[in-house]
Formats: C-alpha cells, sequence, structure tokens
C-alpha cells in the first residue's frame, strides 16, 4: 500500500505553481504559434473530420461492393442465358442424333432387306438354268434309256422269234400280211 501513496506524499514536497489564470501578454503566452497551426489545419482539412473520412470510406466501399455485386449478378445471368442456350442446342442435338438413329436403323433394315431380295433374285436366277440343266439331262438320260429297253426289246424279241420261227411259221406269217394288205388295198379303192 506503501506505493500507492507514496505520489501522493511526493506531490506534498512540490511547491505550488500558483494556480491557474489568464496571461494576456500575447508575447509570453505565444499565442501566434497556435494561432498559426490552427489556420493551417482549417484551410487543408476543409471538410476533413473523422466521421466524415470515415463515411466517405464506408460509402466509396460501399459502392465498390455493389458494383461488384451487379456485376456478378451480370455474368450469372450471362452464365445462366448461355446454359440455356446450351441445353436448348443438346436438345436440338439429341433429337437430330435420334433421328439419325432412327433413320440409320430404318436404313439398315431397307438395305437388309434389298440384300435378302437381291440374293433371292440371283438365287432364283440361278436356280431357273440350274433348274433347266437338270431338265434336260434327265430327259437326255431318260431319253438313253428309252432307247437302250427299245434295243434290249427288239433283241429280245428277235432272239425269241429266231428261236421259235421255223420256215412253215415263217411263211404264214408272211401269207397273213399280205392278205391284210390286199384288204386294206381293197378297201381304199
Amino acid at each position: 500500500m506503501k506505493n500507492v501513496i507514496d505520489p501522493f506524499i511526493s506531490l506534498s514536497y512540490w511547491p505550488s505553481a500558483g494556480g491557474f489564470g489568464s496571461n494576456t501578454n500575447i508575447l509570453e503566452t505565444n499565442i501566434i504559434n497556435p494561432s498559426l497551426v490552427l489556420s493551417v489545419l482549417i484551410y487543408f482539412g476543409k471538410g476533413v473530420c473523422a466521421s466524415c473520412i470515415l463515411s466517405n470510406l464506408l460509402d466509396n466501399r460501399k459502392q465498390k461492393i455493389l458494383n461488384t455485386i451487379r456485376n456478378s449478378e451480370e455474368l450469372c445471368k450471362g452464365a445462366i442465358d448461355q446454359l440455356e442456350k446450351a441445353r436448348a442446342r443438346l436438345r436440338e442435338v439429341e433429337m437430330i442424333a435420334g433421328e439419325i438413329r432412327v433413320n440409320g436403323d430404318s436404313q439398315i433394315e431397307r438395305e437388309k432387306e434389298d440384300l435378302i431380295n437381291a440374293a433371292s433374285e440371283n438365287l432364283e436366277q440361278l436356280e431357273d438354268p440350274k433348274n433347266e440343266t437338270v431338265y434336260s439331262e434327265q430327259q437326255r438320260a431318260i431319253d438313253q434309256i428309252r432307247q437302250q429297253v427299245s434295243r434290249q426289246a427288239l433283241r429280245r424279241a428277235i432272239g425269241t422269234l429266231n428261236s421259235r420261227l421255223n420256215t412253215e411259221l415263217h411263211l404264214r406269217t408272211i401269207d397273213h400280211n399280205i392278205g391284210l394288205l390286199r384288204t386294206m388295198m381293197n378297201t381304199s379303192d
């Protein structure tokens, strides 16, 4: 506690300055210096006060923030417009791609059917000559077989006739045939 009281005790040792009062002597008070400083401050500091400076700084900052917000909103609107345009373009491209896909599928089906039809026609065209060739070969084979059967039948008949035919039977057959020829001749006259 002694430390707290010491400064007050030391004041008691100081001689008194004689109190407060006004000194009207201009040279002693040196009023020129403070007035000069005050006039310079007033001249250069017109409109400058702490609250004015602070409010100007806050207004400037507020304007910058508002301008930044407006620019951001404009950029956002532009980006939204571009996004909508891109989405519209994407929808158009998807529709075109769908049409191309459908047309491509139908075109593939048509070409597939055309190829199948062309192959069928080619096959039919190849079948006709083949069938004609097969038919002509069959006819030729049938004709050859007929000729062979006829020859064999004639050989057998001749062999049978030769083995059974004697001169007497031969003469009777000739007489019979001559009689038939005469009858035919008489009827035709």
